[in-house]
């Protein structure tokens, strides 16, 4: 029987028969299908609501609940006499929000596109930046700053075609009179990459300080900033309020600097410069008592400002290429031979040593000869002892103390250096600011090393009047003048009078002594008599019609190759309680009673009259 005639015959029973264990298979094993399945899905569910649920609430609040930040504002700056050199200025950032952002690159790029015109940015740029921000953070990255109320209303009008897209509310400095105190405040300036590594408790929106005493005393001037909590839409769109967590203003902070003085010194440097071809200077002031710093002034100086509202590259290539250097802090980074106003402290070390006392004297003919080498002096002297070498600036008389001449066993580098180091020369004093260099002293043992070289006795007569391989900085020059002046103690010179913080409680900043030099008050004492006589008898007498009674030392020291000279004047006054000390030094200016001492009488006179 053929197998189509077989199943013809087969009957509906039959079939029937046959098609009911292929069914029941077919029903058992959607079953298992429907099993495993319901096994995955639950599963997952336990998975993401159990194992996983914290962390997935986390991001569905964030992607709901936003903190938005309010900048705190920063410490005010004040002068000795509360007068404010800084104000917070209102202003508005554009920042876009990395996780709010368009997900599709065709809608990303189509609002940016959109975007740009109105910030006046360049699209590629703002592409880059957006491309290397992770897209799943919720930390603003900043687009511009400082927009315009034009730019901000313009946002604001198309808010919901910019999704992500923000606006900052957030303050700039504005620096008072920025040329005259730029060199002390320095600037406040959007943080960096670099300066975020080192902050990570800072976000890429804030301002941080740059330099100067922004810088230094950034962890005291910044506040705690405050944050309002919204609830938002799946593109980021404010809602609803949830409350807010207020700011903590910085602490305030008050300079030892004296704004009128600082004024007056930088107005009588510019007017002595203004007729020369290299209008250059620097001055320090100090008060002889604590060590504060009344003034600090380098010429040429820059507009801080600049730097607070982004510089163009305009103005910051005109800065760095201007020959002058402005933003060269001369008063803390310049390194200059001293000339003689090294002498006082060369005196110290020859009446400690015992190489020479009060009542020595030497007959100064206008030089000195060893061989064949001339030494020469600025005049002829006549017989000379320690106060009126001090008064009339004798070369010949120092030589005789550094080298040795005329019965005179000099002292010799070694002793010259240990009296110079322990009056702060050759090394920072720890001023707080950024940018201090240590000038240098040299002795014979680096001569050798350095040069292959002996130190000879030629080398002692240089370095006995400020000149030779000595440099210092006017800052270091200042502050060994307020040791002299006020008996031996050597303060670290301080910027900072103290911090205010925004509870009331107040932080001086105490003085700090780095060297003890009472042991030389005999010494010091001779000294300060012949740096009196430098103004009643010697090379200052133009400051005999002031007020007060000025002791002072002036100083001329060649550089370079064309046998030009700084001009130095290092002073204090009153003389019996001094509460100033003070050094000028005009680059390139002559002698020291050229332009320095005209400066020093012009300040004192105002000062001491006010």
């Amino acid at each position: 029987m053929e197998l189509e005639d077989y199943l013809f015959s087969v009957s509906e029973t039959e079939m029937a028969t046959l098609e009911r264990p292929l069914e029941k298979k077919r029903i058992e094993f959607f079953w298992w299908i429907v099993l495993i399945f319901t096994f995955i899905v639950a599963g997952r569910v336990f998975y993401l609501n159990v194992v996983k649920g914290e962390y997935y609430q986390d991001i569905s609040k964030n992607n709901r609940i936003r903190s938005i930040m309010i900048k705190a504002p920063r410490g005010k700056i004040l002068d000795r006499s509360g007068i404010s050199l800084v104000n917070n200025v209102p202003s508005l950032d554009a920042v876009f929000m990395p996780a709010d952002l368009p997900r599709d690159r065709e809608s990303l790029e189509a609002m940016v596109q959109s975007l740009t015109p109105i910030l006046n940015l360049n699209s590629a740029d703002v592409l880059s930046k957006i491309d290397t921000a992770d897209r799943r953070s919720f930390n603003p990255v900043l687009l511009k700053n400082d927009i315009s109320q034009e730019e901000s209303l313009a946002l604001v009008e198309r808010q919901r075609e910019f999704p992500g897209i923000l606006i900052e509310k957030t303050a700039i400095r504005e620096y008072v009179d920025g040329a005259i105190f730029s060199h002390i405040l320095g600037y406040q300036g959007k943080i960096e990459k670099k300066e975020l590594e080192q902050n990570p408790e800072y976000s890429l929106t804030d301002y941080i300080g740059k330099q100067g005493v922004e810088k230094i005393y950034e962890k005291s001037l910044r506040g705690v900033d405050g944050a309002v909590q919204v609830e938002v839409d799946a593109i980021g769109n404010v809602k609803k309020d949830r409350g807010t967590i207020q700011p903590k203003a910085g602490s305030d902070l008050v300079l030892g600097i004296d704004a009128q003085l600082q004024r007056k010194l930088s107005e009588s440097l510019r007017a002595v410069t203004a007729d020369m071809e290299a209008k250059t200077a620097a001055a320090v002031a100090i008060d002889p008592r604590n060590g504060e710093v009344l003034a600090l002034v380098s010429l040429p100086s820059f507009d801080n400002n600049l730097f607070s509202k982004k510089i163009s590259q305009e103005n910051y290539l005109s800065l760095i290429n201007d020959p002058a250097t402005p933003l060269f802090n001369r008063a803390i980074s310049g390194s200059y031979p001293p000339g003689s106003t090294l002498k006082p402290v060369v005196a110290v070390a020859g009446l400690m040593e015992g190489t020479i006392d009060e009542g020595t004297t030497v007959g100064c003919t206008g030089a000195i000869h060893v061989g064949s080498f001339r030494f020469g002096d600025w005049k002829t002297h006549g017989t000379v002892d320690v106060r009126k070498a001090i008064a009339e600036s004798c070369d010949v008389f120092f030589y005789s103390v550094g080298g040795g001449y005329a019965g005179i066993p000099g002292l010799g580098m070694s002793r010259m250096k240990q009296y110079e180091t322990a009056f702060g020369l050759g090394s920072k004093t720890g001023i707080d600011l950024a940018g201090e260099v240590d000038g240098f002293i040299p002795d014979e043992a680096w001569k050798l090393e350095k040069f292959g070289e002996k130190w000879y006795i030629g080398n002692s007569y240089h370095a006995s009047i400020g000149q030779g391989y000595v440099t210092t900085t006017p800052v270091q020059l200042a502050n060994y003048i307020a040791a002299i002046a006020n008996g031996g103690t050597l303060y670290q010179p301080h910027v900072a009078k103290e911090v205010r913080k925004i509870d009331g409680t107040v932080v001086p900043v105490a003085p700090k002594v780095l060297h003890d030099n009472q042991a030389y008050a005999a010494a010091i004492k001779i000294v300060r008599e012949g740096m009196r006589q430098t103004v009643t008898g010697g090379t200052a007498q133009s400051l005999n019609t002031l007020p007060v009674a000025v002791a002072g030392k002036t100083g001329t020291a060649q550089f370079g190759s064309e046998s030009k000279t700084h001009a130095w004047f290092a002073s204090f006054a009153p003389y019996d309680n001094p509460t100033i000390a003070m050094i000028v030094l005009v680059e390139g200016g002559g002698e020291g009673h050229s332009s320095a001492v005209p400066v020093t009488k012009d300040v004192y006179q105002w000062y001491f009259s006010r």
